[in-house]
């Protein structure tokens, strides 16, 4: 089993959970932080000691406070920790169920492992961790029905989500062009960014604009 292990959860009553899930595992070190910030300052001093961490399980969300931070997000806590030690494993434990974001956590920040906080949760984190103690790859909750290999989504770039936010606010296709230009995005004329928004409608099989937002909120691109 993992020998030292570090939770990132905001919540005592969720963190008093996880720890005692891994003293269950006979976790020896078990660390717990409150702050993305303290999180990764621990990660570094652990590989600055040649003692690092086996094991990170974060949530994504973190309520804002008094105290100023610099990482504000499981993701971004995530983000940085790759930087400094890639190869440390990551399981994230957070209520997002948006399979478009859980996918861009396995994909893009190459976590283990994502568990969805719910009724059984804390017997799905369990198992998560025993997997992924045993190497097993893009772990997911039980309660969370969709395919890794199912392509829907996979083609959709950074371009496409920025379009959708856009239009999600309201923006017509001149406003979009005019946005696109003051941030250097290409391509922004209209007519490009019309038939990105029909190849979109398309590809989500949407009736409209409006049909298209729904089904964008609904996978958790806007």
């Amino acid at each position: 089993m993992f020998k030292k292990v570090l939770v990132a959860e905001d919540l005592d009553s969720i963190s008093i959970a996880v720890v005692q899930v891994l003293e269950d595992l006979k976790v020896p070190t078990i660390h717990h932080v409150k702050y993305c910030d303290d999180g990764l300052l621990k990660i570094k001093k652990a590989l600055i000691d040649k003692e690092p961490y086996d094991l990170l399980i974060s949530d994504l969300s973190f309520k804002s406070d008094y105290r100023k931070t610099e990482l504000s997000s499981g993701e971004e806590l995530i983000e940085a920790v790759n930087e400094v030690d890639p190869k440390l494993k990551k399981i994230v434990f957070s209520i997002e169920d948006k399979s478009y974001r859980i996918k861009s956590l396995f994909n893009d920040l190459g976590i283990n492992a994502y568990i969805s906080k719910g009724r059984n949760s804390i017997i799905e984190l369990r198992k998560a961790i025993e997997r992924t103690y045993r190497n097993e790859e893009k772990i997911l909750s039980s309660d969370l029905s969709f395919s890794f290999s199912d392509k829907a989504l996979i083609e959709i770039e950074s371009y496409d989500i920025s379009i959708l936010k856009l239009l999600a606010q309201g923006y017509i296709l001149e406003n979009i062009s005019n946005e696109f230009k003051q941030a250097s995005i290409t391509p922004n004329g209209t007519s490009s960014i019309e038939k990105r928004i029909n190849k979109l409608k398309i590809y989500f099989k949407a009736n409209n604009n409006v049909h298209l937002i729904a089904i964008a909120k609904d996978f958790g691109l806007v």
